[in-house]
Parts: C-alpha cells; structure tokens; sequence
C-alpha cells in the first residue's frame, strides 16, 4: 500500500513537472515580446536620451544636456500647456457625459444592447486616422457644421483654423469618444444592491440624495478605473492634433500636443536624443499623475470590504 501511494505520489510530481514546463513554454512568445519590443527599447531611448544623436549618426554622450535644454525650449513648454488643458478639460467632461449616459440607460431603456453597441462604436474609431479627417472636414470652414449653423444665421467659420477654438475640437472629439467608460460604468451600475437603494428611498432620499450618497459611493472604484485609463490615454493622445493640423500643431501651436512635438522633434528634425528625453519626461509626468491618483484613491474611493 506505501509503495502505491509512492508510486501516485511521484507520478504526481511528475506530471506537475511536465505542466509546469509546458506552461513556462507558452510564456516564451510573451516575454520573448516582452523583452525585445519593450524592455529593450525602452532602455535604449534612456540611453539615448543622455546623448546628442541624429538620426543616422553616431550617439555622443552628453549627459543632462537634452534635460536642461528643455527648461530653456518655448515649444516645450507650448506644448505642455497645450496637453494640460486638452487632459484636465477633455477627461473631465467624457467621464461626466459617460456616467450621465450610463445612469440613463441603466433604468431600463429598451433597446439597451443596440444603444450599448452605437455608442461605445466611437471609442473604437476615435483614434483612428478616418474619424480625425472626417472630424478635420466637420469643422472646416466649408464643413457641415458651419453649413448647419449657418442656415440659422450663425456664422462660426473654421474652427480647426482659428486658434481660440482649434483645440476644442480636439476635445469635443474625445468627450465624443465617451463609449468605453460609459460601458464599464454601466456595468458597474448594475452591481450595485437593489435592497440598498430602496433602503434609502424608504427613509425618505430622493433620487439626487440617493444617487449622492449610495450610488456614487459604490460606483466610486469604477470612476477611479476610469480615470486612470482616461488620464494615461489623454497624455498619449497623438493621431487626431496630427491629422487635424496636418503635423505642424497649428494655428499657433494651439494643437501642439506633448506626443506632436516628440514626434516632430524626432522625425521631421531628426534629434533622437532629444525626443527619447521628451519620451521619459513624459512617462515620468504619467507615472506621477497615476501614483497621485492612488494616493488620493484612499480618501474618496470606497470598497465593500
């Protein structure tokens, strides 16, 4: 009887062995990926960022160089204003319109699986190239809008070509892109415990109270999810100040967001070294803003638990 149990015990081990390898095997192509499209350039940009480097030339060290040029750089600083407005104006007003949305479609709109799918469509097609030349052609001076408020005796003009409104353009675009955090909240809605809102609604909350004081509090590690997604992905945005400008961040660099002038410093004037520093100084400033975001987590998002 020892002897079996033995005998089970080690082909046991065996085969947990066997798993175990099989499993470290499909991880290869992971971190094979891993390591040679992420970590690795990703080393090599800070190495670079540390150098006077054209493309095509030869890396020359030069230490905090690139870094202190920044302190001294107009366009820089242009562009990180430009980039502050577009993330702390645009994510605000999509998450409050995709809460908005998902509150209305959460007391039982018929149809809910077609509206789900109609409006989460813009997130799925408000980075693309298409979306940001139709965007470009809606707001041009011969545009459907203009056409449309014009007819009405308004007269806007082109919007993309003036710089007091260029950049609302921008956000307008992305607060249309409401699709994806509205699906999440919408799920998140429906996990909250009936019995708890209809506990309030017996001691006498009305709906402003109830959705105050029970909703938004349970709700509260959604919007956290939320913000942080959005906050990243508005710091990263690249293609619609590209497409709607046509790569120059105008007029008067009212579209100049941080990604365009990495990109323009990269790939139109050719200094590698400078744009890999810009890279990191942006990745530091993302990194921060999400660690904020945890920290201040503690005091205003809830769990059950």
């Amino acid at each position: 009887m020892a002897v079996a149990l033995e005998g089970l015990k080690t082909r046991q081990v065996s085969i947990e062995r066997r798993t175990g390898r099989a499993g470290y095997l499909f991880l290869i192509p992971w971190l094979l990926g891993v390591v040679l499209i992420t970590l690795v350039p990703m080393l090599a940009s800070l190495y670079l960022s540390f150098t006077n480097y054209r493309l095509g030339g030869t890396p020359e060290w030069a230490g905090l160089a690139n870094y202190r040029r920044m302190i001294s750089d107009p366009t820089f600083a242009a562009s990180a204003v430009v980039t502050a407005k577009y993330v702390f104006i645009s994510v605000p007003l999509q998450l409050g319109f995709a809460l908005l949305v998902a509150v209305t479609l959460n007391r039982g709109v018929r149809g809910l699986a077609l509206y789900r799918s109609v409006y989460y469509l813009p997130s799925l097609l408000g980075g693309s190239v298409a979306v940001a030349v139709l965007w470009r052609q809606l707001f041009s001076s011969d545009g459907l809008l203009p056409k449309l408020v014009g007819k009405v005796g308004i007269h806007m003009g082109s919007w993309i070509s003036d710089p007091a409104h260029a950049l609302d353009t921008l956000i307008v675009l992305h607060v249309w892109t409401f699709g994806s955090p509205m699906i999440i909240f919408l799920a998140g809605l429906r996990q909250i415990p009936e019995e708890l809102l209809e506990a309030a609604r017996v001691d006498g909350a009305n709906a402003i109270r109830r959705f105050l004081w029970v909703t938004l509090p349970l709700l509260s590690p959604v919007i956290f999810f939320n913000l942080v997604l959005q906050l990243i992905g508005a710091f990263q945005a690249f293609t619609p100040a590209y497409i709607i400008s046509s790569g120059t961040g105008g007029p008067a660099n009212s579209t100049l967001f941080y990604t365009l002038y990495l990109f323009q410093s990269g790939f139109q004037n050719f200094e590698m070294g400078y744009a890999s520093a810009l890279a990191w100084v942006l990745f530091v400033v993302i990194g921060m803003f999400t660690a904020v975001n945890f920290i201040a987590s503690r005091y205003w998002v809830h769990y059950e638990n």
